[in-house]
């Protein structure tokens, strides 16, 4: 891969201007979408990221870990399913957006599950946790937001115990004529209608399916692990190629 194939990503950003780090455009983007944010994953997929969730949860249960980071956390449904299927001693969460925090608080708070999965405000290019303290670290449909894409793998393999997993499930884009044909027509023009109709940010709804094609998937996306310094790469695409979880181990 590359220097300017993976760095395509870092140059797609919510506002279409460099004026601002792409990291605080993130912040603000997610800010303003908030919430209306799980609304629309449902709307979006047609509620298949609840299965994707699933299968992503289902390659961490044979290491059965006790410490869990959730990277890009949003609004707090991966953390839940997490607990939900693994029942960790400690799910960590953190987000850029406060306000994507606050809807995940209010989530696990209706659960009656603080003591289990805490949240907070963090970066992922500069993670304030020691080394080697997590058994396993996931990322949801957050790593095309990463400013800098090889200094995020290399921060959550850092934290990362020897062993641990790092799990991400991202959207990707189809392979086949036909179905990418049909994948353009409701990413570029019916999600960002619909997303602007319901949150009023038509930014955001633009920048999605932009991100999706800048990303670097199958292959690619594994070489920046490995550069991270991570083991037992692989990856496996999820209804028709729209979907991809990528896994590998420190």
């Amino acid at each position: 891969m590359s220097g300017d194939q993976g760095n395509r990503v870092e140059q797609v950003t919510p506002f279409g201007t460099h004026e601002t780090a792409k990291t605080e455009q993130v912040r603000q983007m997610f800010d303003s979408i908030a919430p209306a944010y799980d609304f629309m994953n449902r709307a979006m997929t047609l509620g298949i990221d609840i299965w994707w969730r699933w299968l992503a949860v289902k390659r961490l249960k044979r290491l059965q870990p006790h410490a869990i980071l959730d990277v890009a956390t949003g609004t707090g449904d991966f953390a839940l399913q997490l607990h939900r299927s693994l029942n960790p001693c400690k799910i960590l969460g953190i987000d850029l957006s406060q306000k994507m925090l606050d809807e995940a608080c209010r989530k696990v708070k209706e659960k009656g599950l603080e003591q289990d999965i805490t949240f907070r405000q963090d970066d992922c290019m500069a993670l304030h946790l020691e080394d080697e303290t997590m058994d396993a670290v996931t990322v949801a449909f957050g790593v095309r937001n990463f400013e800098h894409l090889q200094q995020g793998y290399r921060e959550m393999a850092r934290v990362l115990k020897p062993g641990g997993m790092l799990c991400v499930l991202e959207l990707s884009t189809p392979t086949n004529p036909l179905i990418r044909w049909f994948y353009d027509l409701y990413s570029l023009h019916i999600i960002p209608w619909i997303g602007s109709l319901k949150s009023g940010d038509k930014n955001a709804y633009r920048y999605l399916p932009q991100s999706i094609a800048a990303v670097p998937q199958g292959d690619d996306m594994l070489e920046l692990m490995r550069n991270a310094g991570l083991h037992d790469t692989a990856y496996k695409r999820l209804t028709l190629g729209v979907c991809t979880i990528y896994t590998a181990v420190k």
